[in-house]
């Protein structure tokens, strides 16, 4: 049941760590990407980001390297995002164990003396469900390590990383609570095997995208002025899940099992553009995922999926100053996910300002113009002693229980 939603925790430790920790692993992020900088300051970073996060945002950034800039290496970023409306978290556990109560009662029949508790346990479950028909939940995780080698000629990067999504949907059937109902008020006594009339299920998809590509970039003059290219060809593989389960014979575990999941691999490109405007603008446009992928999960319960991967293009402006960097972007492309969920369209703005040489602190807001996603206000700072170490930590926080984290590592050598 959506039950499997209280531990979307569940599915980044079983799902999304081991991948980062063979090293790879949005959503969501804004994009396909967690970069802990660029998602402080609004989820933006088309034509803000740092030549060493570039790889992830915009390639074509790479070459914003300073002659002693060295190798920077993303040891790891990682972030996760949740929205919980209903509190179906909250709920999932309470709901669990009123399934063990009344199982344990009426499997293999009640005697006259269990009748009042059948009774209360019938009660207390049908209003479980009752509190979580219709409920939805959905959350995003990603991960990834990244080495990029500055230099003037063509700097290139190695990147691995890795973005899921899951959105878990609490199936109740008024049957079922109609009949529990029926049960707690006396009107029925459970007889063994009643228990396969009841028809509640929980349908999840989940989605997980690894990503492994060689970014390289160079800076042309056109018609007098710089303008640098950047292209991140790519092996893509893809995980779905895709699954559903009775109330009866859910199990936590089982949503990342082979029977309800398949794999895809193919091929696929980032490609990215920017350019500076006078000492403190830099205007940036950047295009991932350029070929479409349309995904099937496996058949289950008579219910299939498709999961889009589609081309998401963002153009993005940038004002910096030596202490003060904003930041805008605008998708100009929707972002598709699962055919039966909605689309997003994101548009995010943010700031950076660097109090001491060491220490910067962020903020900004991202938007979803197709109102899918919940809005969110974001915030976080940076640490970067001797410009050798840089940690970062950003938090997201909207409407409809929506919250999120991203902690990311780099070092410069």
């Amino acid at each position: 049941m959506a039950f499997k939603i209280s531990k979307l925790s569940r599915l980044s430790r079983s799902a999304v760590l081991p991948v980062f920790l063979l090293a790879p692993f949005s959503a969501f992020a804004a994009g396909n990407y967690y970069d802990a900088r660029n998602d402080a300051m609004g989820g933006t970073g088309v034509a803000s980001s740092t030549y060493g996060t570039a790889v992830l945002a915009n390639p074509a950034l790479m070459t914003k390297a300073q002659p002693e800039d060295d190798v920077s290496i993303i040891l790891p970023a990682v972030g996760a995002q949740l929205s919980d409306k209903n509190k179906l978290i909250d709920k999932v556990d309470d709901l669990t164990d009123s399934v063990d109560r009344y199982q344990d009662i009426a499997r293999g029949g009640i005697s006259f003396a269990d009748i009042p508790r059948a009774q209360a346990a019938a009660g207390d479950l049908a209003n479980q469900l009752r509190g979580i028909k219709g409920n939805e939940a959905f959350g995003t995780a990603g991960a990834a390590v990244a080495v990029t080698i500055p230099n003037s000629v063509l700097p290139f990067a190695f990147v691995t990383k890795a973005y899921g999504t899951a959105h878990l949907t609490a199936a109740v059937s008024q049957g079922d609570i109609d009949y529990l109902q029926s049960v707690a008020d006396g009107l029925r006594i459970p007889q063994p095997g009643d228990e396969e009339r009841l028809t509640s299920a929980g349908l999840g998809r989940g989605a997980i995208v690894y990503d492994y590509g060689i970014a390289v970039a160079h800076e042309f003059m056109i018609a007098g002025h710089p303008v640098s290219f950047g292209v991140t060809p790519k092996l893509q593989k893809t995980y779905l899940y895709n699954y559903s389960a009775s109330v009866y014979n859910y199990d936590k575990s089982d949503f990342t099992e082979g029977r309800y999941k398949n794999t895809d691999t193919g091929f696929n490109m980032d490609a990215g553009v920017a350019t500076d405007v006078g000492d403190n603008w830099t205007l940036g446009l950047s295009a991932q995922n350029l070929i479409s992928r349309d995904i099937e999960t496996k058949v289950i319960s008579g219910y299939k999926d498709t999961y889009q991967i589609s081309p998401v293009v963002t153009p993005g402006v940038s004002f910096h100053t030596d202490r003060l960097t904003a930041a805008l972007d605008v998708d100009v492309t929707p972002t598709k996910r699962f055919k039966t969920q909605g689309e997003s369209q994101y548009a995010g703005v943010g700031a950076e300002y660097r109090l001491l040489s060491w220490l910067q602190v962020r903020a900004g807001y991202r938007a979803d113009m197709k109102s899918t996603d919940t809005n969110v206000f974001t915030a976080g700072f940076g640490l970067s002693p001797f410009n050798k170490v840089h940690l970062d930590l950003a938090g997201m926080k909207g409407d409809d229980n929506t919250w999120g984290a991203v902690a990311q590592l780099n070092f410069t050598f």
